[in-house]
C-alpha cells in the first residue's frame, strides 16, 4: 500500500498542481470530521481538483489501480457518509476548489454551477440577478452544492419550492470508471425516457461524483412577512398550518414548529437573543410568506392571525416589522440547534410523517419515550409544511458517557418502530449514510433490497466509490 499511495501522490502531483493534494497529518483533520464532531478513518489522502476533468483524471486513476475513494463537500453532513472509512483506506476527493459560477440565465431562471459552489455563493449570484435559488439551510455559509444535490437536501423553503430533487435541471458527474455523464442540460420540461440525474440526487455519492448541476430559479421576492405566534399544542398548530396553507395562496414559504423547549435551547447558545414575547408558552409556530409581486402581506398575516385567534388556535405572536427583527426571529430557529450541540451526547433524528399524522405522532412519541426514561428530555420540532420532525433526544446529564450511548440507542429504535408504525420514513433530508444504515436495512424488503443493490453493482461493480454508505460492501 505504501508504493501504491507514493505512486498516487505522484501522479497526482503532477496532474492537479500545486495545492491539489494534501497529506500532511496536520492538515488532516478538517478532510476526517464532520459537522457534529464525529471523526472517521484516517485517508491515504487528499485531491483537491480544481475541474471535472482533473476530477475525471483522480477517479480514473483510483478505479484501475483498485483505490477506494469518497467525494466530500462543505463537512456539513450528519449521517457519516463523507468521513474516510476507518476500515478500508480511502482517497478523499474533495471538491472545495471546484467552484466557479459557471454561467447564469435569468430569463430561463437557470444557474450552472461547480459542485463545489458554496450554496450561499449559489443565492448570492442569484439574488444578483434578481432571481432566487430558494434552496435554505442553517449551513448555507458552508454546505457545496454537490453535497446538497448528493443528500437530496432539504431546509426551510420545501413547503413551497421543493426538495433539491425539485429543484435540479441538470447534471454533470463522474462515474466511479472516470468516464464523465454530461447532462447539463438546462430544460424545464424535457421527456426522453428514463430521468437519469435523479439516480445520482440522494445516492450519497454512492454511484459517482456530481461534479457540475444546473438549478432551477424563481423570482426574486420583494415582499417578505415574518411572524412567530403562540400556540397551546401541536393539534393547534396543525389546525393552523391548514388554515395557512389555505389562506395564504401558496405563499407560504415557511412552516416551523417550535416547543418551549427548543427557544430555551437558542437563548442558552445566545444569551444576547431576546425572548420574542412577554409570556412564556409551550408550543410556537414560526411561519413566513412571501411574494414577487403586489401582493398585501401585511393584510394576509393579520387575517390568519384574527382566525386563528378566534378560533383559539394562537394565543399570542408578533408580526416582524424589519428586516432585522425577521432575521432576529429566524436566529431563534438557527442557534436551538447549536444549543443542542452545547448539550453534548444526543440524539439526532431526521423524520418524516404523513402531515396530518404529526400530532397523533408527537404526542405517541413523546410518551413511549417518557416511558423508558423519563428523564430524557425531548426536542422536537420541525418543518411542518412538509412533514418533517426532527425528534430530537437529551439523555440525562449525570449519565456517564457509555450510558448515554446505550439509551439513545435504545430509544432511537423504539422511535424508529413508531415511525414505521405510521408508515413515516426514517430519513426525510439528512440521508442514510453509514449512521443510520442498520435502520434503513431493517426496513427494506427483498425486492427493494435487491433493486439497490443492482443499481450499486450497475454503477460501481468493484464497489470503490463511498462503498459501505447506504448500502453495506459485499467484498
Amino acid at each position: 500500500m505504501d508504493s501504491a499511495v507514493s505512486d498516487l501522490k505522484t501522479y497526482l502531483t503532477e496532474r492537479l498542481g500545486a495545492g491539489g493534494i494534501v497529506d500532511d497529518p496536520a492538515d488532516l483533520p478538517r478532510y476526517t470530521t464532520d459537522w457534529a464532531g464525529e471523526r472517521r478513518g484516517e485517508p491515504l489522502l487528499v485531491a483537491r481538483p480544481r475541474t471535472t476533468d482533473e476530477v475525471a483524471a483522480v477517479v480514473g486513476y483510483c478505479h484501475r489501480h483498485g483505490l477506494a475513494m469518497v467525494p466530500q463537500g462543505g463537512h456539513t453532513g450528519l449521517v457519516g457518509g463523507a468521513q474516510p472509512d476507518a476500515e478500508r483506506p480511502e482517497v478523499v476527493i474533495s471538491l472545495e476548489r471546484l467552484n466557479r459560477i459557471r454561467a447564469i440565465d435569468p430569463l430561463n431562471f437557470a444557474i450552472s454551477v461547480d459542485a463545489g459552489c458554496v450554496l450561499q455563493t449559489v443565492k448570492d449570484t442569484a439574488a444578483d440577478h434578481d432571481c432566487d435559488f430558494p434552496l435554505s439551510l442553517g449551513a448555507q455559509g458552508s454546505c457545496q452544492i454537490g453535497g446538497n444535490i448528493a443528500t437530496n437536501a432539504g431546509g426551510l423553503n420545501v413547503l413551497r419550492h421543493g426538495m433539491m430533487r425539485q429543484l435540479v435541471l441538470g447534471l454533470e458527474v463522474v462515474l466511479p470508471d472516470g468516464r464523465v455523464w454530461d447532462a447539463m442540460h438546462a430544460l424545464h420540461k424535457d421527456n426522453r425516457g428514463y430521468d437519469l440525474k435523479q439516480l445520482f440526487i440522494g445516492a450519497e455519492g454512492t454511484l459517482g461524483i456530481v461534479t457540475g448541476a444546473v438549478l432551477k430559479l424563481s423570482p426574486r421576492a420583494n415582499n417578505t412577512r415574518t411572524a412567530l405566534v403562540a400556540v397551546p399544542d401541536v393539534s393547534a398548530a396543525m389546525a393552523l398550518y391548514g388554515q395557512a396553507r389555505r389562506s395564504c395562496c401558496d405563499l407560504l414559504n415557511a412552516f416551523e414548529l417550535i416547543p418551549r423547549a427548543c427557544l430555551e435551547l437558542a437563548f442558552e447558545a445566545d444569551p444576547s437573543l431576546p425572548d420574542p414575547l412577554d409570556a412564556v408558552y409551550p408550543v410556537y409556530v414560526l411561519l413566513e410568506v412571501a411574494a414577487s409581486g403586489p401582493v398585501d402581506l401585511d393584510a394576509m398575516i393579520e387575517q390568519l392571525f384574527e382566525r386563528g385567534m378566534a378560533d383559539d388556535r394562537i394565543l399570542d405572536g408578533v408580526l416582524a416589522g424589519s428586516d432585522a427583527q425577521a432575521e432576529r426571529l429566524w436566529q431563534i430557529r438557527e442557534r436551538m440547534v447549536e444549543g443542542q450541540q452545547l448539550r453534548g451526547e444526543h440524539l439526532r433524528t431526521d423524520i418524516a410523517l404523513p402531515i396530518s399524522a404529526l400530532d397523533a405522532f408527537f404526542d405517541d412519541a413523546s410518551r413511549a419515550m417518557a416511558e423508558r426514561s423519563p428523564d430524557t428530555t425531548v426536542i422536537a420540532y420541525g418543518h411542518i409544511g412538509d412533514g418533517n420532525l426532527h425528534f430530537n433526544l437529551l439523555p440525562p446529564a449525570e449519565l456517564d458517557l457509555a450510558a448515554k450511548k446505550a439509551l439513545l440507542h435504545e430509544l432511537e429504535s423504539a422511535l424508529f418502530a413508531l415511525v414505521d408504525a405510521y408508515h413515516g420514513s426514517i430519513s426525510a433530508e439528512h440521508g442514510i449514510g453509514r449512521v443510520k444504515q442498520a435502520p434503513f436495512l431493517a426496513g427494506l424488503d427483498a425486492l427493494e433490497r435487491e433493486l439497490l443493490g443492482g443499481l450499486k453493482t450497475l454503477f460501481d461493480p468493484d464497489e470503490l466509490m463511498a462503498a459501505g454508505r447506504i448500502l453495506p460492501r459485499t467484498h
